[in-house]
């Protein structure tokens, strides 16, 4: 059985709630990513994440300045999984929340980040995967 540790990316980008918004929105652009796992500053304690959806609707659409912090927009209420699960669990639970990727936490701790993507390039259960992101994409507006 392959499990999320096997595919998950270990060395993912970070912020803090402290963080002004403008700052992760550089960090997302440096690293072609929208997505990044919030943790408390000096530990590696998963408390939220932020998409790039969540800096423009709750961000700068509620005319929040670039200074703002982090804590003021990012998503407090996630999903996460464990490294040792499998990833057909987690093609599941993408599918079934409809969301394209998940941090992975070991005892409350951000361990890595795994994407749709991730199991999909990686042709692990690709049907399952595929599905997932069909039934995903389905729903994006």
């Amino acid at each position: 059985m392959r499990t999320i540790q096997d595919v998950m990316t270990k060395d993912c980008v970070t912020v803090t709630p402290q963080d002004p918004i403008h700052e992760a929105a550089m960090k997302m652009r440096q690293n072609d990513t929208g997505f990044i796992p919030v943790i408390e500053e000096g530990s590696r304690r998963l408390v939220g994440v932020l998409t790039d959806r969540d800096l423009t609707v709750r961000g700068y659409a509620n005319n929040h300045p670039g200074s703002a912090s982090v804590d003021q927009v990012m998503s407090k209420d996630i999903r996460t999984i464990s490294p040792g699960q499998s990833v057909d669990e987690a093609a599941h639970l993408m599918a079934d929340e409809l969301i394209r990727r998940l941090p992975v936490v070991e005892n409350g701790s951000l361990v890595g980040v795994v994407s749709i993507g991730d199991l999909a390039v990686r042709d692990i259960f690709a049907d399952n995967a595929g599905d997932a992101l069909s039934r995903i994409s389905e729903h994006v507006h």
